[in-house]
C-alpha cells in the first residue's frame, strides 16, 4: 500500500539566489513551488498559442 500517485514528476531547477528572493517576498517562503508551476503553465500556454 502507499500514498496515492499526484501526478508529479520531482525536477531540479538551479534559480539565482536573489531570484529565489524575489520569488519568496511576493508570495511567501512556502509558496515557491506552486509559483513557478503556475509560471511554466503560463508560459507554455502562452508559447502553444504561437504555434
Amino acid at each position: 500500500m502507499g500514498r496515492p500517485s499526484l501526478g508529479l514528476k520531482q525536477t531540479t531547477v538551479r534559480l539565482p539566489v536573489e531570484t529565489v528572493r524575489r520569488i519568496e517576498a511576493v508570495v511567501g517562503p512556502y509558496q515557491l513551488a506552486a509559483f513557478i508551476r503556475e509560471a511554466v503553465e503560463n508560459e507554455l500556454k502562452r508559447r502553444e498559442q504561437k504555434v
